[in-house]
Order: structure tokens, then sequence, then C-alpha cells
């Protein structure tokens, strides 16, 4: 998923109330009418291909989608909970279904023979809540790369077979970081290696911000840490203590946050969401390159003007690479009004013909191998070598992979893990900081 985590959930307390007072659906749907919400707008024409083939093989049900942007989405979703207007079916997102399974708004999908090694591994497991019931359908993966502008790595002499090869290390950024800083200019010319270099007048970054991070760092600090071994919590899923209070952590993000602090990694005054997002950074020449994920192929190479490369993250202190890898999936609500409907729509969703349908239009890379290699096959045709984001779900060996944090109150640790990283990174904070702030997140994942 792939964007950032907004808010802290609103109306979480309200959404406690919602087991008493939900009856219906979304309003004005017909009876052989399964509602359907997701929020990308690029994957609705798939969507609507597979809604065409459900309903050819489904005679008498038919699927009306709604698209909402990622903030309304939400927003809208956790208020119509409330309201008793909820969809039937929607598009989950991994930090959000174990507070929705623990408000009790999802119904169980035990009972549609999901089969977690008919998706890329992990995706299927991540969907069980604590109490041992299934709550997500596998729908789709991503993964984390570099995006670079090949105009401007030339200019610095670096190849794309050096991007593919470089390494990092907390102490002194290792060939990442001389990469990074040989690609940075200042507003004379001069490069981030070369004497004179004056880092608060830059030009053009080596490294686009993409925020904070806040208490994921999906595309900013997170395949850097896991490559230095550290991991969110104590558990796979489910985890009972979250490790920002970590050395190891607080040693990756000090580094990392440095990076601007050296001039090689544009501010986080330069990062908006919505105006100034990395790929704009990259777009615009104001960065050389960018961490993003897979979601974000299509945008990065249709860009008028921009010829974009991609290279895998570096090699951390481990020996391996890692980017973090995450996976939707689809959502039955608990008073879905065509709950029958749904159950058959999820199952469609879940299934290789809507998985192969999707992955034909080169959006996303779909949860099943058939449905990835439908994918690859679709990127080539317009000429986009993803090797980037496959090779670290095939390769086990050189790569490692992992997922969102899972645990209970990831609304909360947001609203925490926000603004302290947000201080670290743009007030110079200490990163000891976290120190208390992880105190903070664990008593409440305590209670």
């Amino acid at each position: 998923m792939r964007f950032r985590t907004v808010a802290a959930m609103t109306g979480a307390l309200a959404l406690s109330l919602v087991a008493g007072c939900a009856q219906g659906g979304t309003a004005g749907a017909g009876g052989g009418t399964v509602t359907y919400w997701l929020w990308d707008a690029n994957q609705l024409p798939a969507y609507q291909a597979c809604a065409k083939g459900f309903e050819k093989e489904n005679p008498g049900l038919n699927v009306k989608i709604s698209q909402l942007g990622w903030d309304d989405y939400w927003t809208k979703l956790t208020a119509s909970f409330i309201a008793g207007t909820q969809p039937d079916v929607f598009t989950d997102h991994i930090q959000k279904f174990g507070q929705f399974a623990d408000l009790k708004v999802l119904e169980p999908l035990d009972d549609l023979g999901v089969d977690d090694s008919a998706y890329q591994s992990g995706l299927g497991a991540n969907w069980l809540g604590q109490d041992g019931h299934r709550y997500g359908a596998p729908k789709d993966w991503d993964t984390v790369a570099l995006f670079y502008n090949k105009k401007l790595a030339d200019a610095a002499g670096l190849t794309g077979e050096q991007l593919n090869d470089l390494s990092w290390n907390p102490k002194n950024g290792g060939t990442f970081e001389k990469a990074i800083a040989h690609l940075t200019v200042d507003k004379k010319g001069r490069r981030g290696d070369e004497p004179g270099f004056d880092k608060n007048n830059v030009k053009v970054y080596g490294l686009a911000t993409g925020g904070g991070g806040d208490g994921d760092g999906q595309t900013q600090w997170s395949n850097f840490a896991a490559s230095a071994g550290w991991t969110y919590t104590d558990k796979k899923r489910w985890g009972t203590k979250y490790q920002y209070d970590s050395k190891t952590f607080q040693s990756v993000i000090k580094w990392y946050f440095g990076l601007a602090k050296k001039g090689y990694m544009a501010p986080l005054t330069d990062y908006s969401a919505g105006a100034n997002p990395a790929n704009a950074q990259v777009a615009g020449g104001k960065a050389a390159a960018a961490f993003d994920g897979a979601w974000m192929i299509s945008t990065y190479y249709g860009t008028k003007g921009l010829k974009v490369g991609t290279a895998f993250t570096p090699v951390g202190p481990t020996g391996k690479r890692a980017t973090m890898m995450n996976g939707l999936a689809d959502s039955i609500t608990k008073n879905a009004h065509n709950k029958a409907g749904a159950k058959k729509w999820v199952k469609y969703l879940a299934s290789d013909a809507c998985q192969k349908t999707v992955g034909s239009y080169g959006i996303v890379f779909p949860a099943t191998p058939d449905g990835t290699n439908t994918a690859v096959a679709a990127y080539r045709k317009k000429g986009i070598d993803v090797t980037a984001f496959t090779k670290p779900v095939a390769d086990k060996k050189d790569f490692t992979t992992f997922s969102y944090p899972i645990t209970n109150y990831a609304a909360d640790m947001f609203a925490l893990m926000h603004p302290a990283m947000q201080a670290i990174y743009g007030n110079g904070k200490s990163v000891t900081s976290l120190d208390q702030t992880t105190d903070q997140i664990n008593l409440i994942l305590d209670q």
C-alpha cells in the first residue's frame, strides 16, 4: 500500500458502537447489487473489467464500484460504519484491518476457502486476525525500489549497473551515500563530494524526500532499517512491543536523516504529499533519485520528458538487500446488505481469472503468481523493466522482504510516531527521544 498513513483513525471510539447500530448497507443499492469501494483511480478500469467477468458468471448480480481519493476513502469508510451505509466489500490496508477486526466491523472469510499457497508467500497469512479468523482475501502486492533520473545519473557518470551494486552502513553510508553525494549538485555546479560544495544552496539533491516516514518508513528508511537487521516489533505479526528504542534502529535513523543535514537529501520542508511528493521532485529535476513503491511505476514512466530507471535497494550490514512487501486485500463488512453476493465477489476478486485480468493492465502486481506474470508481461510490452520490484520477492538468498507492522492500536502508534519523526528530521531532535515515544506506544499496546 501503499500511500502514507494519514491521521489517526477518526472516531475510533465511535466505531465501537457500530456493532449495535448499523443495520443496512449502502443506500440505494438493489437486492442484486454488490457495492465495492477502492481508492486507486488507476486500478478502476481493471476492476470494472473484473466486474463484467463476475456478472457474466453470476446472472442476477451486479457490482457497483465507487472510487474515492485516499484521504476521503478512510474518512468516509469510517463514517459509513457509524451511519450504517458501509459498502459490502472494500479494499483493505494492512495497517487498518487489525483495528477494524477488533471493533468487529469485518466479516470473517473462513468459509471462502482462501488457500494461502495460491498467492505470493506471506500475503494470505497477514490477514489472519488474533482470533484466528481470516478478514481479507489477497488482492495484490508491492515492493520498494530506487527510481532515478537517467539524464542526471548520466551527467554524474553513474550507470544503471553501478546503481544496482550499492551498499550502505550507518557509520559512513557506504557506496550508497557516495553515489547520492555525487548526484547532488549545488547552485554553482559543485557536486556533494567535491571541495567547496555548499549544502545550503543546493540545486539538485541526490535523494528526494518522502517525508519523515512516521512509524513504518515504507518509502523512506524501512529498507535501511531492515537490512541492518531491525524489525518493527518483537513478533512478525501481532507483536506486543514496538522496537523504536533499539540502538540499531536509532543509528539507522540518525544516519538517514543526516543525509539531509549534509545537503544530499532534500529537507523535510520540501515534502508535500499533495503538491510535492518524491516523484514530482524527480520529475522536476530537483532530486536525482527517490525510493518509491511499485504502485508508482506507471506514474514515473508515464511522466512526459522524464527518462527514468530503477535500481535495487542497497545491500545493508546484514549482507542482504531489503524491501517492504506490502499487500492489499478485499474485506467484507459485518453488516453488508448483500453478504451472500459479497462473498461471491470477493472469491472472484481473489481468483486467478480476475487476478490475470488486473495484471493485464500493467498497473499493479496481483497476488497470484500467474497474475504477477501477466503484469510483468504487460509492463514489458510498455517497455518497462520491473526486475527491481519482482526479484526481491523471488530471490530469498540476497533479499529480505518484510511486512508493515501488524498490531493493535496502529492509529495510536501513528499519532505518536508522526510528530516524533518529524521532530528528528525537521528540527534536529535527538534520535534518543524515540525511547520515550516507544514507551508511550508500548503502554498503549499493553492495554
